[in-house]
């Protein structure tokens, strides 16, 4: 409320009294870079920043004085001028990128990068009109041929920034891949200077089709930034990579975007283990500070039994069945799909045993099931195939089989999903899952056990060959098939073991539990006498494995201080406190410098819903791309753009134009909007 007597803000800049305009403090929300000060102006974080550093530059921007021209345009007019561009550039020390684009590398046909002094404070709105199409069109996989129709529509619909464009001039299919190219470098220049500047980096491996079929790879790097502290997920690339040296190839990329191998702390990957065994211990020779923690899901457990995918071909044919016009026949199944999220018109094979919503489904629905399926006549050859599988003893079994093992592996995949992942718990579930089979290993699950003795009570001569599970008849139980399933059990419970101890390593488990003994503050004792010991042999253990990054001696003489400062009222939880310390311009990363080398190490682990989630949605994006699309495949720019592209909002076609512009000369763009 303003007070009695007083104008409000941005009063006298307005001409129209009847027009008061106020600061919106949601604007901090969507433009981290804006202030608010005492006298009532807004103005730019960056830009003053800049002017401290420079000691001998001027004010030369409203928001670097500050203004009371409370308008959301003006904001963006300011995020996309060249002084902004500039102050980012002195305060990130933002590099040029020539060498990377003129040799090929990683990603040969990207031009270089503009530097931010060669940046232009105007940018013709026509310009940005057609790269915001060109843009969303790469997005939403729509043809490039169709570049010139959609804008016609724009200023049929009276674009404003459109309206001075000649109607007669058309965007050919080069023409538009020209500005994918210069979209698509700006992309890997902001991956550049967002993994340089990293103290530390992840690397991610997502198989994007059956390997070792092919080796085709998706990349993603985690890394921390030191202005904010907080982490991020990049998109590297779509590589296919051959040959017994794919560690050098991947150092290689890495090199291109400017990260060294001492800076690689993480690897993630979604390859089996027995693939990714020699690569792993080639990375961790090369890179000293590495560990594994291997959290992707659909990892297939190393060796698993061939019952196992004829298991999930019958379950992909059931639901397949039932998604369709039958759907409302059996409801659970359809029900499962949905809680699942699981798109059946996708390219990728669906991993049916590892989803126990799935498999719950089945069970649930079997009595019905079987039935249902049996009851058109006449049937299909396939529905009757069908039916007599789901009554064969071995699947009924083995569904029984996947209810006990599922749970504790379901549980450990959940913590892993959230926002911010609780490490504490990390190892404690991994040792419980691990106990959990071992213990199925020597008795037999619970509902397996129960399966078997309501056989045995149905069928007492086991001989005969005939017995009755929930008032159907199966089929194939017999003496042999029951010493089949128990071999088919310890072959599946092996396999998941192994799958475990290969995805979760214990040095790696270790590590996390360190870091979470340390920087899980709301966790520390409460009495004085527990607190000072609390955290020392965790610490101990990081600084060992950390040994090149800290200074041991220090950070244990501080650790007593650190735990008490951190400890005091309002304390913050584990990432809210690593990123505080990870911040370049905090307090705490000055005071405690190895305890924020920790911290940012910790921010890189590539792990939570953030990463699932952009590894997900980028995954189905270049599965989609390597149909056989009009495309060239997932080294289109078009692909870089439909996979790595932020929200329109915020990407930075102000250097995108001034890309095209230096490259191709002013002929490219400004001969066709003028």
């Amino acid at each position: 409320m303003v007070p009695p007597g007083k104008k409000p803000a941005g009063e006298a800049s307005n001409s129209n009294k009847k027009c008061k305009r106020y600061f919106n403090g949601h604007w901090k929300e969507e433009f981290t870079w804006l202030g608010f000060d005492y006298e009532k102006l807004m103005f730019c974080l960056e830009c003053r920043q800049a002017l401290v550093q420079n000691k001998r530059g001027k004010a030369e921007n409203a928001f670097t004085v500050g203004t009371n021209n409370f308008q959301r345009h003006a904001l963006l007019r300011h995020v996309t001028s060249g002084a902004h561009r500039q102050a980012l550039a002195v305060n990130r020390g933002q590099p040029t990128f020539e060498g990377q684009a003129e040799g090929g590398g990683a990603y040969p046909g990207l031009a270089t990068t503009p530097t931010s002094r060669d940046i232009k404070v105007e940018v013709d709105p026509a310009k940005v009109a057609v790269l915001t199409t060109v843009y969303c069109m790469a997005k939403e996989d729509v043809p490039d041929d169709r570049c010139s129709p959609l804008l016609k529509l724009q200023r049929f619909n009276l674009c404003q920034a459109l309206l001075g464009m000649e109607h007669g001039d058309d965007y050919s299919p080069r023409r538009v891949r020209d500005m994918q190219v210069a979209i698509a470098s700006v992309l890997h220049t902001e991956a550049c200077q967002c993994l340089k500047a990293s103290p530390y980096v992840g690397l991610v491996l997502d198989k994007t089709r059956d390997w070792p079929e092919s080796h085709s790879l998706a990349l993603f790097a985690t890394s921390v930034s030191p202005c904010n502290g907080q982490p991020a997920t990049t998109f590297l690339g779509n590589v296919e990579l051959e040959g017994e040296a794919i560690a050098g190839q991947l150092l290689d990329i890495l090199q291109a975007f400017g990260v060294s191998a001492s800076k690689l702390a993480w690897l993630n990957s979604s390859l089996p283990s027995d693939h990714l065994g020699s690569t792993a211990l080639q990375l961790q020779a090369a890179c000293p500070l590495l560990m594994e923690l291997h959290c992707l899901p659909g990892r297939p457990d190393p060796e698993p039994p061939a019952y196992l995918g004829e298991y999930e071909s019958v379950l992909d044919a059931l639901f397949r069945l039932h998604s369709g016009p039958s759907s409302h026949m059996v409801p659970e199944l359809p029900a499962a799909l949905d809680l699942a999220a699981i798109n059946l018109a996708g390219p990728w094979p669906v991993p049916w045993a590892s989803l126990l919503r799935v498999v719950e489904a089945v069970a649930e629905a079997w009595p019905c099931l079987v039935p249902t399926l049996e009851a058109p006549v006449p049937a299909s050859p396939t529905i009757r195939a069908l039916a007599l599988t789901l009554r064969q003893f071995t699947f009924v079994a083995f569904t029984h089989l996947l209810l006990d093992t599922l749970p504790c592996i379901q549980k450990l995949a959940l913590v892993l999903q959230t926002e911010d992942p609780d490490l504490a718990l990390l190892q404690p579930l991994v040792m419980a899952a691990a106990a959990s089979l071992q213990a199925q290993q020597s008795s037999g699950g619970t509902g397996l056990q129960g399966f078997l003795r309501e056989l045995v009570s149905s069928s007492p001569d086991m001989g005969g060959g005939r017995c009755t599970f929930r008032g159907l008849e199966l089929v194939g139980y017999s003496e042999a098939a029951v010493q089949g399933l128990e071999r088919l059990q310890g072959a599946f419970l092996d396999s998941m073991r192994r799958g475990l101890r290969s995805s979760y390593p214990g040095p790696s488990l270790d590590a996390v539990a360190a870091f979470a003994a340390i920087f899980d503050s709301p966790r520390y004792p409460q009495a004085r006498e527990k607190l000072d010991p609390h955290g020392e042999g965790a610490l101990r253990l990081l600084l060992r494995a950390c040994a090149p990054a800290v200074v041991r001696q220090r950070a244990l003489g501080h650790f007593t201080l650190f735990k008490r400062v951190v400890c005091s009222p309002g304390r913050l939880g584990p990432r809210a406190l690593c990123a505080k310390l990870a911040c370049g311009h905090s307090e705490l990363h000055e005071l405690f410098p190895d305890f924020a080398a920790l911290s940012a190490r910790a921010l890189a682990l590539p792990a939570g819903a953030g990463l699932l989630d952009k590894v997900g949605r980028s995954s189905r994006e270049l599965r989609w791309w390597g149909q056989g699309g009009a495309r060239e495949g997932p080294s289109d720019p078009a692909v870089k753009i439909a996979v790595a592209g932020p929200p329109l909002h915020e990407f930075d076609f102000a250097l995108a134009v001034q890309f095209l512009e230096s490259r191709w000369g002013e002929g490219l763009l400004g001969s066709q909007l003028t």
